[in-house]
C-alpha cells in the first residue's frame, strides 16, 4: 500500500503537478496511515500562515510588480549604466548591480530576471555577447535577489527556524555584495577576453542626469532597509512602506501607471501570493508531522552516529540542497527542510542565521539550476530564448555562485560581521 501512494505522488509531481497538491496529499496519507484526527491537518494548516512576519510577502511581491511594471526599474538600470561607464564588461556589470538593487527592494528572484531581463538583454545583444552567455547573465543575476535583503526566502526561514528577520536581513547583506562582486569579476574576465569593451563614456553629467531621473526610484532601498536596521519600523512594516511608497511615486510622481494599471497588478500579485501561501500550509503540514514522528531526532541520532562535525555537516548540507534546489523552488525547500535540519544544526553548536543564508545561497543557485529552476523558465518565456541556450548559458554562472557559496560556507564572518559589529 505504501509504495504505490508514493509513487503515484512523485509521477504526479514530475508530470508537472503543483508541489501543494503533492505535499498535501502525502500528508493526508500519513494522517490516515498513523490515525491521527484529520482536523489537525486544518488546524496545522492555519497556524502556518497565522504569522505576522508571513504579510511581508504579499506587500514585497506588490511593490516588486509596481516597479517592474512602472518606469522605477528602467531608471535605477538607466543609473546603473551611467555609473559603470565604457570598459571591459560593463553593461554586464551594469545588468548584475542593477538586478542586486531592484533585488534589495523586490526580493523576488523571478521578478528580478523579467524586469531587469527584458531590458537588458537587447543591450547585452546589441554590445557583442552571444545570446547563451546574454541570456545565462540575466538568469543568473535574478538569483541575487534572494540574498540580497529584504529576501521573502529570508522572511520564510525566519517564520520556520523561529529567527530575527531583522538579523537574517543584516547578515545578508555582505554575502549578498559578495556574489554580485564575484558575478562582475567574472564577466570582465570574459569580455577582456573577447576583446569587448562597450557602454557610454563616463561623464559625470550623465551620472547627475540620471540620478535627477531616477532619484524617487533610487531612494526606495534606503528607505525600506534605513527605516529597518535604524529601528523606525519591521521588516513587515517596511514592506507595506515599500507597497505604499511605489504606488505614490508611479501613480503621483512619474505617473506611468494608471489606476486601472494598479488594480491589474495588485489581481495578479494576489494568485501569486495564494501560490506562496497554500505552499506554506502544506509544508506546514508535513513538517508537524515529521516533527511529532521524531523524524528530527532519528536524523540528529543518526549524525551522531556516524560522527559529522559541524564543517562535514555543512558541506553534506550543501550537498542536499544544491540536488534539492534543481527540483524544487525555494519556498517549498525551505518550509519542507528548515524544520527538519534547524534542529541538527543548532544541536552541533552552527549560528542560525549563518545557517539561513547557507540554506538562502544554496536556493538562490536552485533558482537557475538546471532542469526545473524557475529563473530559466522565466528568461525563457521573458526573453525567447530557447530553454537549451540558457541552460548551457546558466553553467559557468552555476560554478561562480558555488565558489561564494564556499566562501560563505567556510568563512563565518562573511554572514556575521555586521551582525557582530552592531553588538
Amino acid at each position: 500500500m505504501v509504495w504505490p501512494i508514493v509513487l503515484s505522488l512523485g509521477a504526479f509531481l514530475l508530470s508537472g503537478g503543483a508541489i501543494f497538491v503533492f505535499l498535501l496529499g502525502l500528508a493526508i496519507w500519513i494522517v490516515f496511515e498513523k490515525n491521527i484526527p484529520l482536523a489537525v491537518v486544518q488546524q496545522v494548516m492555519f497556524g502556518s500562515i497565522d504569522k505576522f512576519s508571513l504579510l511581508a510577502i504579499p506587500y514585497f511581491i506588490f511593490a516588486g510588480e509596481l516597479m517592474a511594471r512602472g518606469s522605477m526599474a528602467k531608471r535605477i538600470i538607466n543609473w546603473v549604466l551611467a555609473v559603470f561607464g565604457r570598459h571591459h564588461g560593463s553593461v554586464p556589470m551594469a545588468t548584475v548591480g542593477a538586478s542586486s538593487i531592484f533585488g534589495a527592494v523586490s526580493g523576488s528572484s523571478p521578478a528580478t530576471v523579467a524586469a531587469v531581463g527584458r531590458m537588458m538583454f537587447p543591450i547585452l545583444r546589441e554590445n557583442g555577447y552571444s545570446e547563451r552567455f546574454s541570456s545565462g547573465l540575466v538568469t543568473a543575476a535574478g538569483g541575487v535577489a534572494i540574498v540580497i535583503p529584504p529576501s521573502i526566502a529570508m522572511i520564510l526561514y525566519a517564520a520556520s527556524a523561529e529567527q530575527s528577520i531583522s538579523s537574517l536581513f543584516l547578515a545578508g547583506v555582505v554575502p549578498g555584495i559578495l556574489l554580485s562582486i564575484l558575478l562582475g569579476l567574472y564577466t570582465y574576465v570574459y569580455a577582456a577576453r573577447r576583446g569587448i569593451r562597450e557602454g557610454s563614456q563616463f561623464k559625470f553629467g550623465n551620472v547627475i542626469r540620471e540620478t535627477r531621473r531616477g532619484f524617487w526610484a533610487l531612494l526606495m532601498p534606503g528607505i525600506v532597509l534605513g527605516g529597518i536596521y535604524a529601528g523606525i519600523f519591521s521588516p513587515t512594516e517596511a514592506a507595506g512602506v515599500a507597497c505604499v511608497y511605489s504606488l505614490i511615486v508611479s501613480l503621483f510622481i512619474y505617473r506611468d501607471l494608471s489606476f486601472a494599471d494598479v488594480w491589474n497588478i495588485a489581481a495578479e500579485s494576489c494568485v501569486l501570493t495564494g501560490q506562496i501561501l497554500l505552499l506554506v500550509c502544506a509544508a506546514g503540514v508535513i513538517s508537524w508531522l515529521a516533527t511529532t514522528q521524531g523524524v528530527p531526532g532519528q536524523i540528529a541520532a543518526y549524525i551522531e552516529q556516524i560522527g559529522l562535525t559541524p564543517l562535514t555537516f555543512l558541506l553534506v548540507v550543501n550537498v542536499l540542497l544544491l540536488a534539492v534546489g534543481c527540483v524544487l523552488d525555494p519556498v517549498s525547500a525551505i518550509l519542507v527542510l528548515t524544520p527538519l535540519l534547524v534542529p541538527i544544526a543548532d544541536g552541533l553548536g552552527i549560528d542560525l542565521i549563518h545557517f539561513g543564508l547557507i540554506m538562502t545561497v544554496n536556493l538562490s543557485i536552485g533558482m537557475f539550476s538546471p532542469p526545473f529552476g524557475l529563473n530559466i523558465f522565466v528568461a525563457q518565456a521573458s526573453l525567447g530564448v530557447p530553454t537549451r541556450e540558457i541552460y548551457k548559458g546558466v553553467v559557468p554562472f552555476l560554478i561562480v555562485y558555488v565558489i561564494g557559496l564556499m566562501i560563505i560556507t567556510l568563512i563565518p564572518e562573511v554572514s556575521l560581521v555586521l551582525l557582530d559589529a552592531t553588538k
